[in-house]
């Protein structure tokens, strides 16, 4: 069983989502984000991956809330089985990835580990399982998503994270793994939701996928729906915000 971590803001207006800020209201931006997380969490557990949620630790935040009690609280009722929870180490994103999955991989001699993005909604079941069958023989598994980054990282070997995130994230993890003499495979683009562009193209992702019957995020689609999310001829976003 492959762990998988997730990499978790506490779900508060002043934290997450913050260029979205134009399009949504804060307690929807909050909404979005806890059923994204949610929808993330949910395809790990239901893929067989062994769900590891970080917390970022109050000291790196912008405001005195308590991460671990905010997520447990929300996820306690919304997953299929009980979560691990841990806090988060390091200073830089890239050091706190890389703290989770050499400890993983090093101190608990877990033999494959992942980190998944807590807005990658269309991560599904079937993603996890290719992780596990593709670390089996190569060490190194990335899924890109727009503009270079990466949605899901998979290792069964440690590699040097110091700025292993800096843009183009896919480019430099690849190299930062070939570099060690590593192996490296790919799955299929998963795309991440932070700017207008991206919750434009997840929108119109879940509306197609309901349309045609196909799978799609529970929660985030549910979501989609209740807050009028389009796009319309023009590639724009309109809400049932919108004045």
């Amino acid at each position: 069983m492959t762990t998988v971590a997730v990499l978790a803001d506490p779900p508060v207006p002043e934290v997450v989502l913050p260029e979205l800020a134009d399009r949504l209201p804060p307690e929807s931006r909050v909404r979005l984000y806890r059923a994204m997380l949610t929808d993330v969490c949910t395809a790990i557990q239901r893929g067989g991956g062994d769900l590891l949620v970080n917390y970022r630790p109050t000291d790196q935040l912008s405001v005195d809330v308590d991460s671990e009690e905010l997520l447990r609280d929300h996820l306690a009722d919304a997953l299929p089985e009980p979560a691990r929870y841990e806090v988060q180490v390091g200073e830089t994103y890239a050091g706190r990835v890389g703290n989770t999955l050499t400890h993983l991989l090093d101190a608990e001699d877990e033999l494959t580990v992942a980190v998944a993005e807590p807005t990658a909604p269309l991560l599904a079941r079937e993603h996890i399982g290719r992780v596990a069958m593709k670390l089996r023989s190569s060490a190194v598994v990335l899924a890109p998503s727009p503009g270079g980054g990466v949605s899901v990282a998979g290792f069964s070997e440690p590699i040097n994270f110091t700025d292993a995130y800096a843009t183009p994230a896919i480019e430099t993890l690849t190299a930062r793994a070939r570099d060690a003499g590593l192996a490296v495979d790919f799955l299929p683009l998963i795309p991440t939701v932070e700017t207008p562009a991206d919750l434009a193209t997840l929108v119109s992702t879940v509306r197609a996928r309901a349309r045609a019957d196909r799978n799609r995020p529970d929660r985030t689609a549910a979501l989609i729906e209740e807050f009028g999310l389009a796009v319309d001829e023009q590639g724009q976003l309109s809400t049932n915000f919108d004045s």
